[in-house]
């Protein structure tokens, strides 16, 4: 089956449901994921475990609210685990849980998708604003 017949097949199937948004894998889950930094921490714990500063210093434009939130969501999610150490002061590290590490190769696609496309989707835009 193509991708598009999968996807098609997908979205008939949630057409024939009682709308519940909380059923709905692509906004239930999609969401998070497609947020504007769950993506950037995921391909940063890719690598392996890292502290919180680690985090921090590979995303730089991050606030250290939003980084907090978005693991707090990513860790409810399931996709990473949070260890604490006991440490003066604790530290705490963080990892890709074995759900999110089946998550890396989709998400490589996606980002090498990006990646690839990014320049024409540029052009697109100006064009387009040039029209509007």
């Amino acid at each position: 089956m193509s991708a598009a017949e999968t996807l098609t097949r997908s979205l008939n199937a949630w057409k024939g449901q009682t709308f519940d948004a909380a059923r709905c894998p692509v906004r239930d889950v999609i969401d998070h994921l497609g947020d504007k930094w769950s993506t950037l921490l995921i391909m940063v714990l890719a690598d392996g475990p890292q502290r919180f500063s680690a985090i921090r210093r590979a995303v730089p434009d991050i606030s250290q609210r939003m980084l907090t939130q978005t693991l707090r969501d990513l860790e409810r999610d399931g996709l990473i685990e949070r260890e604490v150490f006991p440490t003066k002061p604790p530290s705490v590290e963080y990892r890709l849980s074995p759900l999110g590490r089946t998550l890396l190769d989709p998400l490589a696609a996606l980002v090498g998708w990006a990646e690839g496309a990014h320049p024409q989707i540029v052009r697109a835009r100006t064009a387009y604003d040039q029209v509007a």
